[in-house]
């Protein structure tokens, strides 16, 4: 059995930063989507026609209780046989930001459900349509206070990002394969992708605490 060698970790270093790159790709954009999408069924579970709150609020829960693989796999090879086709990456994207949808949706509806009747109330007195009334009144207490639960999705997803591999997404850990099987040592390109996880998990983290910071202590 070879012994590890930390010298073929550090050659492994810039493969592994290429697929960072697609890591950070597939993160930024599913967390875009899922910012706001989440946003979208909040909204709409809140919707007096049952028509609609109903149905939103089975696709959420739907989204919740099945494994992000299982969603993956339907997307890139279920979706295309009704005509359906985008890029590996693309696809991936929308699978993280559809299924994180669903957790930021219950973040946004703490948020609306802390904001107090009286706005409420008071939106309704003053004859505000629901247009304003969300986008003037209620929003802009809602958010801030749930920008600190908002921030910490970001990792889980970017930690989420392996699973990708599974649509032929070479992130990081897909790179590490592919270095192991030319080279026959998969420990060291494999650890080499953890490191890479775990600093820009850990800064990721950092930046977190600082937003918790920031907007922990809004009150409205």
């Amino acid at each position: 059995m070879n012994a590890f060698e930390w010298s073929q970790v550090w050659d492994a270093m810039p493969t592994m930063l290429d697929g960072l790159l697609v890591a950070l790709q597939a993160t930024v954009i599913g967390y875009v989507i899922a910012l706001i999408l989440g946003l979208v069924f909040a909204i709409l579970r809140r919707s007096h026609n049952r028509w609609v709150s109903m149905p939103v609020g089975f696709l959420v829960e739907f989204i919740r209780s099945t494994p992000l693989l299982v969603q993956l796999f339907f997307f890139f090879y279920v979706l295309p046989l009704i005509g359906i086709s985008v890029s590996p990456l693309a696809t991936g994207a929308f699978a993280l930001g559809l299924h994180y949808a669903t957790y930021t949706s219950e973040v946004y509806r703490s948020g609306i459900d802390g904001v107090p009747a009286g706005q409420w109330e008071a939106a309704t007195a003053l004859n505000l349509s629901t247009r304003r009334t969300w986008t003037n009144v209620i929003l802009p207490q809602a958010i801030p206070r749930v920008v600190p639960a908002l921030a910490n999705y970001v990792i889980a997803m970017f930690k989420d990002t392996p699973q990708l591999l599974a649509i032929t997404v070479v992130e990081m850990l897909g790179a590490a394969v592919a270095l192991g099987s030319e080279t026959f040592r998969y420990s060291e390109p494999v650890a080499a992708a953890g490191l890479v996880y775990l600093v820009v998990a850990l800064v990721m983290a950092w930046l977190a605490r600082l937003v918790e910071r920031r907007f922990g202590q809004v009150r409205v």
